[in-house]
């Protein structure tokens, strides 16, 4: 045996014992081996142990795989000896074993020992004690002691930074680090690690490039830690161009710094990017493949997101709570109804269900999927209830325009004391709006800095906006715009324009329109509308000068398309698409679709055809719209009294929401449709909206 294996101290100890020597002096080579827990055993057998081997005794079992061992040998020295077996230097290993085993009251009856013995000034004992309350999540306490130290090294800052970092503090982190700065003391690699991975995770890019510009001013080396913190700041900022200039220089591309990769690439929508690399990793963990599929989730790819997600399945990896919550997301922004349900399923037979996060997510997710009974399901299942949960239950009413239960679920969580937070009432304020219900939205608005101390935001008027607006309340809503006390954006101007274009007020729509160009210059939906306002007042040359604008700096309207799932397969149309296999037979059904409902009053309507083509092309035009094929693709495929989903990524117009209405009646079917901004379930010719959307 080695001199320091286990059987070879056993036969040393044997010897110790037959010749009466004292067994301390076997405790020195077994501090300096693996084997603790025996030495603590001959420890525990000693009558009398000197202080200095006792200090020793602790630094070992305090860098152990259990540091609690060292709390238990200092309780048994403090029994067999009180305070006469520890020293000054017994409290600097012993408040690290309290960190590490988060032994926040074991720390604090070792201050108070130190404290008590005078030890409380040492420099030592005070960096262990900021460590310890740090640790201990004791962040304020931990600032106590480091503010009172007569003299702080480059660790004592370096502990107190990242205690602040751990708690996700990154301003306090920054502001810590200036003060170390006017002290004059350098910043060592790890202390320069930690800022850099704040910035990164506060987004702040300028305070990031000060510190990289400060380690090439100082010299600093920049090894593996600083170019993986820097490449992760860059990344987490969106800046890919420096991220990537990085990435190309540093020697050892960790999974770290190629997960840091694929998140700031998906970050900025270049997810094809992120996928290059992840296709180049020879060795993929966890978070990598999740970094991935929230890439894809996030990017509006929700069906690469879910087949990465059955990918990662294959390769036998099980998935956490961070990658289920996007494949969640995944599932909502799809639409699909029977994917959902196959993800809860996976969450419930793999453990997840009783996650707070996830079954707020499931609510969400089944929400946006249609099924708002299924949605309620979750919500009345779940044992524990935060004002997400609400809020989420709250937001699925006013998605389906039940506005009701919206209002009614408010009130209730209002009653069980959970308060609402601003996500809440955009809730409330846009079933609201959907419900044309004016003075209760007023009341909701007014009721939040009134009540609940809640400053309005962007999105708050801009709902209200929306409010007046679809009421028809458009001087309401230009008045609202103009006094606000913040300044218009896009979103608000945006949300007058959609309400002028509803109502047909051209005048104050051309000027919504040319308030947002301000703004965005290239926004699609503005030059789309005051191009349909010219061609409603046949300013043929207007439209023409408008769309060659748009052409010259490639920018098109976004095209209408739509998604319906048949036997567990999504399919896509838009706009007179022929791609698909069956479209002849599809073009049949329409015909016969459109012969049927005639019989019962349907006309084309064309108002929306703004292009100067003749009325018998219009239409065409109109007719050929995405959810139009994709519903009578569904009507070869489904039987009488089935239910027909159809996701649209644009706002349902007025034909085909006829169209759609006298479907359900004609073919006796339900049809749910989830547009850009709320569902219409349909049924024996009624829509849930009642014709307000």
């Amino acid at each position: 045996p080695t001199p320091t294996s286990l059987p070879h101290l056993k036969q040393i100890h044997a010897q110790v014992l037959r010749s009466n020597l004292p067994p301390s002096l076997l405790l020195k080579p077994l501090l300096s081996s693996s084997s603790l827990d025996y030495a603590l055993s001959v420890f525990a057998h000693l009558p009398k142990c000197h202080t200095p081997l006792s200090n020793k005794l602790f630094r070992s079992l305090s860098r152990s795989a259990k540091p609690e061992t060292a709390l238990l040998a200092y309780e048994k020295i403090r029994l067999k000896e009180g305070l006469l077996g520890i020293d000054r230097f017994s409290f600097p290993p012993l408040l690290k074993a309290a960190s590490r085993a988060s032994g926040l009251n074991e720390g604090k009856e070792i201050h108070g020992i130190a404290t008590k013995l005078g030890f409380d000034k040492d420099p030592f004992v005070q960096t262990g004690l900021v460590g310890m309350y740090a640790s201990c999540d004791r962040i304020s306490e931990a600032r106590l002691v480091f503010d009172k130290m007569s003299y702080r090294d480059v660790v004592a800052w370096s502990i107190m930074i990242d205690g602040y970092h751990q708690r996700g503090l990154y301003d306090d982190v920054l502001q810590l680090f200036e003060e170390m700065r006017s002290s004059n003391l350098k910043p060592d690699e790890m202390v320069l690690t930690t800022i850099i991975s704040a910035c990164g995770r506060a987004r702040n890019l300028s305070y990031g490039e000060a510190i990289h510009d400060f380690i090439i001013e100082n010299n600093f080396v920049l090894d593996t830690y600083l170019q993986s913190a820097l490449l992760t700041m860059y990344a987490s900022c969106g800046c890919m161009e420096m991220a990537q200039k990085l990435f190309t220089e540093i020697s050892s591309r960790n999974l770290v710094v190629l997960t840091a990769m694929i998140s700031g690439y998906s970050r900025v929508g270049r997810v094809e990017d992120a996928r290059l690399i992840f296709d180049q990793m020879e060795e993929k963990d966890l978070v990598c493949w999740s970094a991935m599929i929230s890439g894809y989730a996030e990017s509006d790819k929700p069906q690469e997101a879910l087949n990465l997600f059955s990918e990662m399945q294959v390769f036998g990896i099980k998935p956490d709570q961070v990658t289920i919550l996007s494949v969640i997301s995944a599932c909502a922004r799809l639409g699909v109804l029977d994917r959902a349900k196959w993800i809860h399923m996976y969450v419930d037979k793999n453990g997840f269900g009783g996650a707070l996060p996830v079954n707020n997510a499931l609510i969400d997710m089944y929400a946006k999927c249609g099924n708002l009974g299924a949605a309620r399901g979750v919500f009345e299942k779940m044992q524990i209830r935060n004002v997400i949960s609400w809020t989420s239950m709250i937001n699925a009413f006013a998605i389906h325009g039940d506005a009701s239960n919206a209002l009614k679920f408010f009130y209730q969580m209002k009653d069980e004391n959970i308060k609402p937070n601003g996500v809440t009432f955009v809730g409330v304020l846009y079933a609201c709006s959907h419900a044309g219900l004016v003075e209760e939205g007023r009341r909701t608005f007014a009721s939040m800095t009134n009540e609940h101390n809640i400053t309005p935001k962007h999105e708050h008027y801009g709902c209200m906006v929306d409010l007046f607006g679809r009421a028809n309340l458009l001087r309401d809503a230009l008045e609202l715009v103009e006094t606000m006390p913040l300044a218009p954006n896009v979103v608000i101007w945006g949300s007058l324009m959609a309400a002028c274009q509803i109502h047909g007020e051209n005048e104050l729509g051309e000027f919504a329109a040319k308030q947002v160009l301000e703004l965005e210059p290239d926004h699609d939906g503005a030059l789309v509308q005051l191009s349909n306002i010219y061609a409603k007042d046949r300013r043929w040359q207007d439209v023409g000068e408008l769309r060659n604008l748009m052409k010259q700096r490639g920018i098109s309207k976004e095209r209408g398309c739509s998604w319906i799932e048949l036997n567990n397969q999504v399919y896509e149309f838009v706009m007179a698409d022929k791609k698909h296999e069956q479209a002849d037979k599809i073009y049949e059904k329409l015909d016969e679709v459109v012969k049927e409902l005639k019989l019962v009053g349907y006309t084309p309507n064309t108002s929306s055809v703004l292009v100067d083509v003749e009325e018998e092309g219009k239409k065409e035009v109109v007719l050929w719209h995405s959810e139009k094929l994709a519903l009578c693709y569904g009507l070869m495929s489904e039987g009488k009294g089935s239910c027909i989903r159809i996701v649209k990524n644009l706002r349902v117009c007025e034909d085909c929401h006829t169209f759609i209405k006298l479907v359900s009646k004609v073919y006796g079917m339900e049809i749910i449709v989830r547009d850009r901004t709320r569902f219409h379930h349909y049924k024996a010719g009624v829509c849930s909206c009642n014709d307000y959307w």
